[in-house]
């Protein structure tokens, strides 16, 4: 049985944790020094989880993974009907992210309590969501899948690579992560 399917779900779940965890640091030192945060970074890390895993990761769990999941292990389908429910839930809930964002940017301090509000919403809605898929539902997918399920994940899952993983980025997005490394303070950068 492969389990690099199952390595690269950790990974960018892992990746993902890292920048909302530094998405929420950057806001916190602004805070603690009477300060604006860097715009141009937060609207790079919203940009990143928007393009990453909003439009990839989640589509192919509920278009490659879940169906697999729903055929061979049937009870688990209330399991993955809150998340295909919270993936397109994300959706909305990052297009949110990023109008707080710009109105912060645009109209100022009176907007930063709501948006710091609902960065702190999105964290624990996505903590939540990755610790369901880790706890309930890989541990199924290990025990139900046959190999050539498997052989058919990894085709999937492994034929793009989130550069917060460790692969290079493609180079349409290696300015983004230039920018995010470059600024953002650890784990996800070196600001």
């Amino acid at each position: 049985m492969s389990i690099r399917t199952l390595d690269i779900l950790r990974d960018e779940h892992q990746a993902l944790a890292a920048m909302l965890r530094s998405l929420s640091m950057m806001l916190a030192h602004a805070r603690r020094h009477a300060a604006l945060p860097d715009f141009d970074v937060l609207r790079a890390m919203l940009f990143y989880i928007d393009e990453f895993p909003e439009r990839r990761h989640h589509p192919q769990e509920s278009q490659v993974l879940f169906p697999l999941l729903r055929e061979r292990a049937p009870a688990l389908g209330p399991v993955l009907d809150r998340l295909d429910a919270d993936h397109a839930r994300g959706e909305h809930a990052i297009r949110e992210l990023e109008h707080a964002l710009l109105a912060f940017e645009v109209m100022g301090p009176a907007r930063r309590e709501a948006f710091e509000a609902a960065v702190h919403r999105y964290i624990d809605f996505y903590l939540g969501h990755m610790a369901l898929e880790e706890e309930a539902v890989l541990p199924v997918a290990r025990q139900v899948l046959a190999p050539a399920d498997w052989q058919g994940l990894d085709a999937v899952f492994g034929a793009h690579a989130d550069p917060l993983t460790g692969a290079a980025p493609p180079d349409e997005y290696r300015a983004l992560f230039q920018r995010i490394a470059m600024a953002a303070p650890a784990p996800i950068g070196l600001g």
